[in-house]
């Protein structure tokens, strides 16, 4: 037995609580788009075999309104030639007829209902297949960044990205060692001539600015 049983099954179906149980919602959900595309062909085809009949029966319906026709004529015909019986027994024949033909017309508007119920039916499967395809879209993206997000992790958890890691981390600590070695050569390293200049210049400020603060206390005193 399919996943749908007849016609409503599917068109009040709740697809995401179907697929939430499912164990394989990918699997699950092709069965269920598969089992609604099924459907569609077998209401399609009974449509088909309506509308076919609603052409037969246009047909006989005019065949027999002519025939009644035919008869009335008939009857008045042998009724103006003064034949009663043979005019009573062609009414008797279209009475017959008529009985046929509003039989027919039954017919007609069970088979118009029936077709207006089928093509009701087609709108909402349909209807209910593109939303069906819009679900398998959305989960089919759902799978794919999933992929996508456990496949990043295994390629950042793998050993060949665990040795560039760690060689980038060989390569800073290299780094570090060369800049601190050039530190040390900094430290009681003999001072140049222009540093030493400089030196002098910034004593020789200090004992500027330093006499100047004496001689302005000494003019206060």
């Amino acid at each position: 037995m399919g996943i749908f049983s007849r016609f409503a099954d599917i068109v009040n179906s709740n697809i995401n609580s179907l697929l939430d149980k499912a164990e394989d919602p990918e699997k699950m959900i092709r069965l269920i788009i598969q089992e609604m595309e099924d459907t569609l062909v077998e209401v399609r085809t009974s449509s088909a075999k309506a509308l076919a009949e609603r052409k037969e029966l246009q047909r006989r319906v005019a065949q027999v309104e002519e025939q009644v026709e035919d008869w009335q004529q008939k009857a008045s015909l042998a009724l103006s030639r003064g034949r009663e019986e043979l005019a009573r027994a062609a009414l008797i024949e279209k009475q017959r007829i008529t009985k046929v033909m509003k039989s027919l017309h039954t017919e007609q508007t069970l088979v118009e209902e029936t077709i207006t119920k089928l093509s009701d039916e087609v709108g909402k499967l349909e209807a209910k297949i593109n939303e069906t395809r819009a679900r398998q879209s959305a989960l089919a993206m759902r799978q794919n960044a999933a992929k996508s997000r456990k496949d990043v992790q295994q390629h950042l958890h793998n050993s060949r990205t665990k040795d560039t890691l760690a060689k980038f981390e060989q390569y800073e600590q290299k780094i570090d060692r060369l800049e601190a070695d050039a530190d040390s050569y900094q430290v009681g390293k003999e001072p140049s001539l222009d540093d030493q200049f400089a030196e002098l210049q910034a004593d020789d400020e200090i004992e500027q600015e330093l006499q100047k603060m004496k001689n302005s206390i000494n003019k206060d005193q």
